[in-house]
């Protein structure tokens, strides 16, 4: 098959695919608002399906990061509620893995065309930092660990840079399974009525959320100098250089 039939094939399969995902997104969303209006109606519905429990939780795990506009810190909550802090932070991490695993595979090898006309038209400032890995690789840690910053995006957008399988699942995991197991926490204490140190917790993370938030154009912008400052060298170089010339003149004279 020409190289040309191929990429349009493949165009043409991932056309139907986002139509067919969106179509289904949105005959379902109905129920799955439903189920997550509450964390009651939540439990009831995980509860309700047996032994496929854990598997139907990881799969709302992996359908907010993927498709679904469902906040991770709903679904990081539900899990403690529902299984408590130890098997509600397992199954949001394996839920997490593998729902990164699918969009960032996704983008990387098929929808990589699709994915970066998305991102252009969104025009983030942050988006110069792809070509550098080591400054992108710690703006990736600095989203992951600052509570309630949109994060399951930056699975996408890591796809289109150089960065490592292995670099960007550490830094997934590293950065984010403390919020995680700070969010089943939560969720565990509200359960069983604990309320004092939910609440603790809440407030740390709304402070970090709002610190992280206040600040994050800053981060993005000292970023930003950075890559100026090292795509654009030419303020030292003529310094030193007017230095020198000055020397050579006065030995000169």
């Amino acid at each position: 098959m020409p190289q040309t039939s191929k990429k349009v094939m493949i165009n043409i399969l991932l056309g139907l695919f986002i139509i067919l995902s969106i179509g289904l997104l949105v005959y379902y969303s109905p129920a799955i608002i439903k189920i997550m209006s509450s964390m009651d109606n939540f439990r009831a519905y995980i509860h309700s399906t047996g032994h496929w429990g854990p598997v139907m939780f990881i799969l709302f795990q992996i359908l907010q990061i993927v498709v679904a506009p469902i906040p991770g810190e709903v679904v990081q909550v539900a899990g403690g509620y529902i299984y408590g802090v130890t098997l509600g932070s397992l199954y949001t991490t394996i839920g997490l893995i593998i729902g990164s695993a699918i969009a960032f595979y996704f983008t990387r090898y098929i929808g990589r065309a699709y994915i970066s006309r998305l991102m252009q038209k969104k025009n983030n400032k942050w988006m110069s930092l792809i070509h550098d890995e080591k400054k992108f690789s710690a703006f990736l840690f600095i989203f992951f660990v600052i509570p309630g910053l949109p994060k399951d995006m930056l699975v996408f957008v890591a796809a289109l840079t150089s960065i490592s399988s292995f670099r960007f699942f550490t830094i997934l995991i590293v950065g984010r399974l403390p919020w995680i197991i700070a969010s089943t926490v939560i969720g565990s204490t509200i359960h069983m009525q604990q309320y004092t140190i939910a609440i603790i917790i809440s407030v740390i993370a709304v402070i970090g959320f709002v610190l992280g938030y206040i600040y994050r154009e800053k981060l993005v912008g000292l970023f930003s100098r950075s890559d100026r400052t090292k795509a654009n060298p030419k303020a030292i170089p003529s310094y030193s250089t007017n230095r020198e010339s000055r020397k050579i003149k006065r030995d000169t004279t």
